[in-house]
């Protein structure tokens, strides 16, 4: 059952060195109680895509040009502010990449824990406090009563990561978009937060977006990914047809260029090049430059996205059955 869905959204910014085209005509849905992984490098608007979903964006320099996100019946880039800061951290929620810089440090957790569920429902403080409790106790942070009268310097990394997970869940949303939630973490603080993140939705059913550039997350977390570069969707496909039936050369770049312990070559493998100017993208597909199998209609004409199998498709010219056919003759 689709819960949200993005129809053709196009996202540009205006600079003083002119119109950043960030988001170019990305489709996706997301099912109730999947994780769907946006991944891309930095830059090729997997964050911007999240802002969009949730109004975060200044209006005074963001441009949206076309497209719709659905949730609910409802356009949420046409509703009314108020109708949408109902649905902000109600239906909802978002946890982002730095968790310092999105609590207050003038203000206690139990403060900020509570003030989410007292602006969306009807509940006493006193239930409120309960209710934060119970979702320290779900996260993990232990000795609840001391914990929400502190304040976020006196937590941990880690602990203030749980925090951020616990106000995002506490009014029990539809959706969770996560932002790069595990960048600024240990490799052991990041495991028990995955581990985390999986048990959440094993009980309550919350659908996730995880927005990550970090594979091995998608890995442990995802049921659906996306791959996105310079503003598209290359390729999305389920979580094992990424990692073993990758089509994109974008896809296949990302994953050649992950450290491996049975690699036997001892040298990395990066992707060649730069990402394209967005102020002014190319025609084509948006990869060519840097692509090793790159032919003149690459660059001239995006290629549109080709079924590779039911649960799998990839905007890549060498799919097409003319490209095919010139390569079996090369051979």
């Amino acid at each position: 059952m689709t819960i949200l869905e993005i129809k053709d959204l196009h996202v540009s910014f205006k600079t003083y060195g002119g119109e950043v085209q960030a988001v170019r005509g990305i489709n996706l849905t997301l099912n109730k109680g999947e994780t769907l992984a946006i991944v891309g490098e930095s830059g090729c608007g997997k964050s911007v895509t999240a802002q969009s979903i949730m109004r975060l964006l200044p209006k005074t320099t963001t441009k949206i040009t076309s497209g719709e996100i659905q949730f609910k019946g409802q356009d949420l880039l046409k509703i009314s502010d108020k109708k949408m800061r109902s649905v902000q951290g109600n239906d909802i929620s978002m946890i982002f990449q730095d968790p310092m810089t999105s609590l207050n440090p003038t203000l206690s957790v139990g403060t900020q824990l509570t003030e989410g569920i007292r602006k969306h429902t009807s509940i006493s403080a006193q239930g409120a406090r309960k209710k934060a409790l119970e979702m320290l106790q779900v996260v993990g942070i232990s000795n609840g009563e001391e914990r929400l009268k502190q304040y976020p310097h006196e937590f941990s990394g880690g602990m203030r990561q749980r925090l951020m997970i616990a106000m995002a869940l506490i009014c029990e949303p539809d959706v969770l978009i996560a932002d790069e939630p595990t960048t600024a973490l240990d490799v052991t603080i990041q495991a028990q937060i995955l581990a985390l993140f999986k048990e959440i939705q094993e009980r309550t059913g919350v659908a996730i977006i995880l927005i990550t550039h970090d594979l091995g997350v998608v890995a442990q977390l995802a049921d659906r990914v996306h791959v996105m570069y310079a503003g598209k969707i290359v390729e999305t496909s389920n979580r094992r047809e990424l990692f073993y039936q990758s089509e994109h050369p974008y896809t296949r770049g990302l994953l050649n260029s992950i450290p491996r312990l049975d690699d036997v070559r001892g040298e990395l493998l990066p992707i060649a090049g730069t990402p394209p100017d967005l102020f002014s993208p190319p025609p084509g597909c948006p990869f060519s430059p840097r692509c090793q199998y790159a032919m003149d209609v690459c660059r001239d004409h995006m290629p549109a996205s080709t079924d590779v199998s039911p649960s799998h498709t990839a905007a890549c010219w060498l799919l097409d059955p003319r490209a095919k056919q010139v390569f079996k003759d090369l051979a």
